[in-house]
């Protein structure tokens, strides 16, 4: 028995696994309790040993610690650097700047953080708060958190079950257990062991888990474990284990900020070992080299950052998807594979009834979902119930069969079996008024459906007196059938005719259920009534149905060159079905057949197959880690407590915000308000948006602070008098970067994002081919701004005059470079100019703070500039030009390349 001994003591009930292969009273035995519960005393001393029915939270973290972790990283640690040179200057407002953007991302940061905490803690808020129990016989209601094994629990239609349990009494109980298994049906119940140890938690068919509801029925279950070691406490440790997982973006961001950190450090310390190599005053060329150092800084990237995630939430918001993590938005852009659930998800959760076999002929109903706007129709011909008598028959066992009250649906309330609503709504598309049949023959007993006799019966009031109304799986209805109803009345059953019609319906993917009836002649019924003289009136097919636009937005996915995966917990052959339709192939990998592949068989298999089915907690968490480990850059899909793990460990969790489980949205960072596939696609697109924008704004940083080193050192160099002084720098810096970079944030997607693929994992920010592009740029800028100076310089030969052409020149030139990065392949001829209104904004403003530094007197003082001419202006404009020929030759160039390579 398991290795368990008859003298298990009561102190250590929790030792005995697993429960479901036991008969009842070996769980009596073993729990030492029985059905009508245990006594006070023996609950307090249990609940002093084992501890309340609570799942475990994660330890508390001090809030300081999780904000002080937010700055462990080396942009930032060059940011503070950056403020504290910059208030040496006394350069205040770029310190202010730099500080309130490491102030930003430190928030960020924290309130991401915090919120994956929150999620295991969200685990517990599942839990019922009360319980109706049996203790020293007599019922009474307890809180939940009071529950330890052995306590005999009390379970109703709409309870939520408060710990897992072992049933050992049962009457029609169903379960909808979608939230811990993603099962999309609710599952019967019994009480019988089961034959098999290895048996998944979705099978289990005489246990009862924490954190699921009761659908209809009734039953008694016995405490078997509580809080931690429950079902919802196992998944919890699963999610402390998995922690949080970095973005792509933010790992490449950390390698960016580490690289350019370097590089500006040694090119400061390069500027100031030649300025006192060339004898320059070491006062100004300490000041020259610390400014070129801030202003070389990108420390506009990580406000453009923020400002592009922003930007892009509020345009995937509009698109019906909640970003709840703004790195996550950019990883959406980046993924290369979405694991998806099927139910809700790419289906609708919404059982239809699609075909109907009556009277030895096949009919197809139209319509999707509860929606009763559909067609019952034989070989083209539109049927209503009273065009076929064997037709109306099916509709009216189908209609008296079901245990959902047709009045609330009628009225708009969706409560109950999914099975049975569909059942009604076809029964509504032939004609029939469900409520009115019902009060035609009325109830006078019935045995509901059991997963022992996978058959429910009803016994109901009829002219010709009692008639039982018989409904369930097909091989058991037309065990006890031998005759069928044709089209001209009663005749024998042909039973391998129906068996064939229920097979094919099957292998179609739809869920087969066989309706039947029988005069009876009595009032009442038992498990010992059900006879074998039932007359068969037809099959039903029925499935839950793809949502429309998952196929389309599956093929879009695809030519993205991301890869789909459904991964569920229903059965394979659902899976099958619904993997065809959505052109995801027919081949399918169970959770059993996971158990047995090792982690390199299952890495071969996750090449070759697109559809998993019956899978775990524990089976999505190994896909994930799996396709991790082979570079992919993984999005999840869920809604229920089962999916948390998978959503947590994903570089992305997507959670449905309808039907979704508040512990899913908690380790998710997107949720779907419309929980429709279809929006993951269309989101996909801003994401790759999101990138573009970042790369874009990175080139224009890094290229135009090339173009100011390369402008000091060439200057240091030769032994020039230096174009800028450090305050110089620092104004070109603030001017231009401040707003143009940022207004770059607001660029609007190109055109053949979507047809481009995935961004590689390891490709950083800037690509081979961009730095080559950056030097050029930075190469333009430093010497046309250098030309410009040096011509003033020896036609007036005034140096404050020449440096006020050499910093408008700068700042000329990078303004027409803005117009540059608007697309790094595109001309921008091509672009419309008003398609980013904020970039024209910020232009305006650009050429009037450079203006006013040009002509009022005390901000022309601080910064020792000197008015300009309408000649010298002229010819700034014109020169200035030259970037935007540059840029188009390289874009010329790069198109050129991208064609002749692929």
């Amino acid at each position: 028995m398991n290795g368990i001994s008859r003298g298990t003591p009561a102190a250590s009930p929790l030792t005995v696994e697993p429960w479901h292969i036991l008969a009842v009273a070996d769980v009596e035995r073993a729990l030492a309790t029985g059905q009508d519960g245990l006594s006070a005393r023996a609950a307090v001393e249990r609940l002093r040993q084992l501890g309340p029915n609570e799942v475990e939270s994660e330890p508390q973290e001090p809030w300081w610690r999780l904000v002080l972790r937010q700055l462990r990283d080396p942009l930032v640690y060059i940011l503070l650097a950056a403020a504290a040179v910059s208030l040496t200057l006394r350069d205040y407002a770029d310190a202010g700047v730099i500080l309130a953007v490491v102030l930003l991302n430190a928030v960020i940061g924290f309130v991401q953080e915090y919120r994956a905490r929150e999620a295991v803690r969200s685990l517990a808020r599942l839990s019922a708060p009360h319980a109706l129990v049996i203790r020293d016989g007599r019922p009474q209601e307890i809180a939940s958190r009071d529950l330890v094994p052995g306590d005999a629990v009390e379970l109703v239609a709409g309870s939520r079950v408060p710990a897992d349990m072992r049933l050992v009494q049962v009457r029609g109980i169903a379960v909808d257990e979608s939230l811990l298994t993603g099962e999309s049906l609710p599952v019967q119940k019994g009480t019988e062991p089961m034959p098999n140890a290895d048996v998944i938690v979705a099978d289990q068919t005489n246990m009862l888990f924490a954190g699921t509801t009761v659908v209809h029925g009734r039953g008694r279950g016995l405490v078997v474990r509580t809080g931690s070691a429950s079902e919802l406490g196992r998944i919890a440790h699963v999610m402390r284990e998995v922690g949080t997982t970095a973005t792509p973006l933010q790992t490449t961001l950390a390698r960016f900020g580490r690289l350019v950190g370097i590089a500006i450090l040694g090119l400061a310390a390069a500027v100031l070992a030649l300025g006192l190599f060339r004898a320059l005053p070491p006062a100004e060329i300490f000041l020259t080299a610390v400014a070129l150092a801030v202003a070389a800084i990108p420390e506009g990237l990580p406000v453009v950052l923020t400002v592009t995630l922003a930007v892009a939430v509020r345009r995937m918001a509009r698109r019906r998807a909640i970003v709840r993590s703004l790195p996550a938005v950019e990883t959406l852009g980046s993924t290369t594979v979405i694991g998806s659930d099927k139910t809700g998800t790419l289906t609708k959760n919404e059982m239809t009834v699609r075909a109907i076999w009556a009277g030895g002929q096949h009919h197809a109903v139209s319509g999707s979902g509860y929606a009763v706007d559909g067609r019952i129709e034989q070989e083209g011909r539109v049927l209503r119930a009273d065009d076929s008598p064997s037709l109306a028959a099916a509709l009216r066992v189908a209609v008296l069969a079901t245990e959902v009250d047709p009045a609330h649906f009628e009225a708009g309330q969706l409560v109950g079996d999914p099975t049975d609503i569909a059942l009604l709504v076809a029964a509504m598309k032939g004609g029939i008024v469900p409520s009115e049949l019902r009060r035609q023959h009325p109830e006078l007993d019935s045995l509901p459906f059991e997963s022992e006799r996978r058959l429910m019966l009803s016994l109901r009031e009829s002219p010709a007196g009692p008639v039982e109304h018989l409904k369930g799986a097909p091989e058991v209805v037309l065990a006890r059938c031998h005759r069928e109803l044709g089209p001209e009345g009663e005749r024998s059953l042909q039973r391998e005719r129906a068996l064939a019609v229920a097979a094919e319906y099957a292998a179609n993917g739809l869920r087969v259920l066989a309706l039947a009836y029988r005069h009876s002649s009595g009032r009442h019924l038992t498990s010992a009534s059900l006879g074998d003289d039932y007359v068969l009136t037809g099959l039903i097919g029925m499935e839950d149905p793809l949502r429309p636009e998952a196929v389309a937005a599956a093929h879009d996915a695809h030519s993205a060159g991301i890869r789909v995966l459904m991964l569920t917990g229903d059965h394979a052959e659902t899976a099958r079905a619904v993997g065809k339709r959505l052109g995801l192939g027919d081949r399918v990998l169970s959770g059993h057949e996971i158990e047995r592949l090792s982690d390199a068989e299952l890495s071969q298999a996750l090449r070759d197959v697109n559809c998993f089915a019956r899978v775990t907690p524990e089976h999505k968490l190994r896909i994930v880690q799996q396709l991790k480990r082979a570079d992919e850059v993984v999005a999840v899909t869920g809604d229920g407590v089962n999916d948390a793990p998978a959503l947590r460990a994903a570089h992305l969790g997507i959670a449905m915000g309808m039907s979704g489980s508040d512990v899913a949205r908690e380790a998710s960072d997107i949720v779907l308000a419309d929980d429709n596939f279809a929006t993951i696609t269309s989101a996909i697109e801003e994401g790759r948006v999101v990138f573009a924008n970042i790369r874009k704004a990175t080139f224009f940083l890094l290229s135009t602070a090339a173009g100011e080193i390369l402008a000091i050192m060439v200057t240091v160099l030769a032994g020039w008098p230096l174009p800028f002084s450090a305050a110089q720098i620092l104004w070109i810096n603030l001017v231009t970067d401040s707003v143009e970079d940022i207004a770059l944030a607001f660029e609007p997607g190109e055109p053949d994002l979507l047809r481009r693929p995935p961004r590689p994992r390891r490709e950083g920010v800037l690509t081979g081919r961009l730095v080559l592009r950056l030097g050029g740029v930075g190469l333009v800028l430093a010497s046309v701004t250098l030309g410009m100076f040096w011509y003033t310089l020896n036609a007036t030969g005034d140096l404050t005059i020449a440096r006020t052409v050499a910093v408008t020149q700068m700042v000329v030139m990078q303004f027409y470079h803005t117009f540059n990065c608007r697309s790094l392949d595109r001309s921008v001829l091509r672009i419309p100019l008003f398609s980013n209104r904020f970039l024209f904004i910020s232009m305006v403003a650009v050429a009037a703070v450079h203006l006013s530094a040009l002509y009022v007197p005390p901000l022309r003082r601080v910064l020792h500039l000197a008015p300009l001419d309408a000649a010298q202006w002229g010819l700034i404009l014109l020169v200035g030009l030259s970037v935007v020929v540059g840029g188009e030759i390289d874009k010329l160039i790069n198109r050129s390349l991208r064609r002749r390579l692929g």
